[in-house]
């Protein structure tokens, strides 16, 4: 089964009957960016509000989120990943105006963006960063959307999943890329794919998505990855901010 294709075709129709969403009281987020740069030590994560996914099913759909984000912040992580899609993960924009209510960090806003009112959206519900995927764009949208996000003043969180799409990120001028170690047609899950696409250090950030467990599984990464988006495993575990501070491993 081709995920990807089944989501995109879903989030066409779901863009072409998207509300207003009434603007929050936007808070002033420190830089993503610049706290990765500013603080090299130690790997950095994005913990993920996650309900659910096309390949798990429910993953944990009674949690409190607002306790969950609040959990992830006092752990001590760099930002905080809200999924906003409704059909296939079991989010909606309200989760992420609710959380941009309770925390102060770098909030990404984490979907599958097709369109310039999910950027809006995002903005007006109190994101920081947003996901653009290349697999889901053509260049010419990828582009698009990515001055429409920064012309909102969003950071941009641009995915890849192979050497082919590493290249058009660099070239398109992402300061913050993030290589998915999960496959986004079969959604099977490998590190490889992080290990196949390690970059020299550059004024670039690089994120690891997906497939973390334990501090050896984010050891085999450290070197050339300066933060990883965890969701599934703080998701499930009785105890985030434990599970959060072994995964802050040290990177030299």
């Amino acid at each position: 089964m081709d995920f990807l294709t089944t989501i995109l075709q879903e989030k066409e129709q779901e863009v072409k009957k998207l509300t207003p969403v009434q603007v929050q009281s936007v808070k002033k987020r420190p830089s993503f960016y610049q706290i990765l740069r500013e603080q090299p030590q130690k790997i950095h994560v994005i913990g993920e509000i996650k309900r659910a996914s096309p390949s798990k099913g429910v993953i944990n759909e009674t949690a409190d989120i607002l306790e969950q984000a609040k959990s992830y912040q006092q752990a001590g992580v760099s930002g905080i990943s809200v999924l906003t899609d409704p059909f296939f993960f079991k989010g909606s924009i309200n989760d992420l105006a609710a959380v941009a209510q309770v925390v102060d960090v770098p909030l990404l806003c984490k979907d599958f963006i097709i369109a310039e009112n999910q950027l809006e959206r995002a903005k007006k519900a109190g994101a920081s960063i947003v996901l653009l995927i290349v697999a889901a764009l053509s260049t010419t949208r990828l582009k698009e959307l990515f001055l429409a996000a920064q012309k909102l003043d969003l950071e941009v969180l641009v995915e890849v999943h192979d050497a082919a799409e590493l290249q058009k990120a660099q070239r398109l001028g992402a300061k913050i890329i993030g290589v998915n170690n999960r496959n986004l047609k079969t959604f099977n899950v490998t590190l490889e794919t992080s290990l196949a696409l390690a970059q020299p250090e550059d004024e670039r950030i690089y994120i690891s998505e997906s497939g973390f467990q334990t501090a050896e599984d984010v050891a085999k990464i450290k070197q050339s990855y300066h933060g990883i988006l965890v969701g599934e495993t703080l998701m499930r575990t009785t105890d985030p901010a434990e599970k959060i501070k072994e995964l802050r491993v040290a990177r030299k």
